[in-house]
């Protein structure tokens, strides 16, 4: 298939106002003074695209020298090209007017805009921006910004990083699946109101903390927003406790321990939290964890299943996927499809907004499937109670399909 970053230019009608606006670019350019440009407002053109939303473009340095990276985004992908800086200037040249409609220039001193109307004339609208420095290309191989800064004393104490800062070459794969937990997390945070300012503090539970990598990663991410906290890292292993509040102490870390306990010791966690975490509990130990997280009102559930061993021995293979199922691996990522489909759900059904996602990739660890649960801001009676029908009806008829007669999480909300 054909894509507007690799498609010849075609030649566009003559404009002033495209002219204008791509001299602009041009001068742009070489002035260090660009930073994007957005085309936008896709019109249907012969060779096109259907699906083609918008395409970006920013000047890039790389290796070989300065190239215009020009990102095309589809209905379902992104297409990335690398062009020298006046081939690409020819490109942008041949789609303004032509494949669309709008163009949004964001520079160091100016903005501007190119307008087309239903009658194919243009406009150019130009906005000085107060003195500035010029831009300068950004590096493509720069480092990738991490939510949490190396030098933090609790990774040295952790042993993720060196006493000055660096991370340990043993501790990569840990330190990257740490900081990919912390985005993740930051980013459905600010979907629930618990970083809005409040009396209380924000009241988090990690069931099954082990060393507490994610218990005092989460705690420095969200000291950092300035909130207060009670952070619980909940672990069965008593020198693993014991080693977890050492460390919190001597730094001084407010609102941060470790308790000794598990999903199912009541007096571990507080009646009413925030965040519940769990990754890697095993089987039903995650229904445990889900279910205390929906009784305590938690804003925010975040689990990593493990060991689905529950529903495997239940399950049927209808018909034709017999054949598919009598292999073990596949009778296994069956089990483990449906267990999770099935809590997630019985999470839509508690009034969560849910996924279900890899969150690292393999290479890092098997155990890298994410449930996580965002629960959905009061809506109308009505709204609400069709939601929770929707959902169970759902799952009753994967029960059904798949010869399922019991399921932890839904025994233990008796739905």
């Amino acid at each position: 298939m054909s894509d507007p970053a690799v498609t010849d230019p075609a030649p566009a009608a003559a404009d002033p106002a495209r002219e204008r606006f791509v001299a602009l670019l041009r001068e742009q350019l070489a002035q260090g003074g660009w930073h994007r440009l957005v085309l936008s407002g896709p019109r249907a053109a012969a060779g096109a695209e259907p699906d083609l939303q918008r395409v970006t473009v920013r000047p890039l340095l790389l290796r070989g020298g300065p190239v215009l990276s020009v990102v095309s985004r589809h209905a379902t992908r992104e297409l990335t090209h690398n062009h020298p800086p006046e081939e690409g200037l020819a490109l942008v040249a041949s789609w303004l007017g032509t494949r669309f409609r709008h163009a949004h220039f964001d520079g160091a001193a100016l903005e501007a805009e190119l307008r087309f109307g239903k009658r194919g004339s243009g406009h150019v609208s130009i906005t000085p921006r107060a003195a500035a420095a010029p831009a300068a290309p950004q590096a493509h191989d720069r480092a990738k910004p991490r939510p949490l800064p190396a030098d933090r004393p609790y990774l040295s104490a952790l042993g993720l990083t060196t006493s000055d800062g660096q991370p340990v070459p043993a501790m990569a794969r840990k330190w990257k699946q740490i900081n990919r937990f912390v985005e993740i997390v930051s980013q459905a945070l600010a979907r629930t109101p618990l970083l809005q300012p409040r009396a209380e503090p924000v009241r988090v539970v990690d069931f099954g903390a082990g060393r507490a990598y994610l218990t005092f990663a989460l705690h420095d991410w969200l000291a950092r927003q300035g909130q207060a906290l009670d952070v619980r890292g909940i672990e069965q292993r008593a020198d693993l406790v014991a080693e977890g509040n050492r460390i919190a102490q001597g730094l001084g870390l407010q609102g941060l321990n470790m308790v000794q306990g598990d999903v199912g010791d009541a007096a571990a966690a507080p009646e009413r939290f925030d965040v519940m975490i769990a990754l890697h509990a095993c089987d039903t130990a995650t229904d445990a964890a889900i279910h205390r997280g929906i009784v305590a009102g938690a804003q925010l559930i975040v689990c990593s299943p493990c060991c689905h061993k529950q529903l495997r021995p239940q399950l049927l293979s209808p018909g034709p996927l017999r054949s598919v199922f009598q292999h073990g691996i596949h009778a296994e990522q069956q089990a483990e499809m449906l267990t999770d489909t099935l809590r997630a759900l019985l999470l839509q059904a508690q009034g969560y907004e849910t996924q279900v996602f890899e969150f690292v990739a393999l290479e890092h660890t098997r155990k890298n499937k994410m449930i996580l649960a965002v629960k959905r801001p009061p809506e109308a009676t009505a709204r609400r109670e069709a939601a929770r029908a929707a959902a169970l009806a759902e799952a009753d008829e994967l029960q059904r399909f798949f010869g399922i007669r019991e399921q932890a999480l839904r025994q233990l909300l008796a739905v």
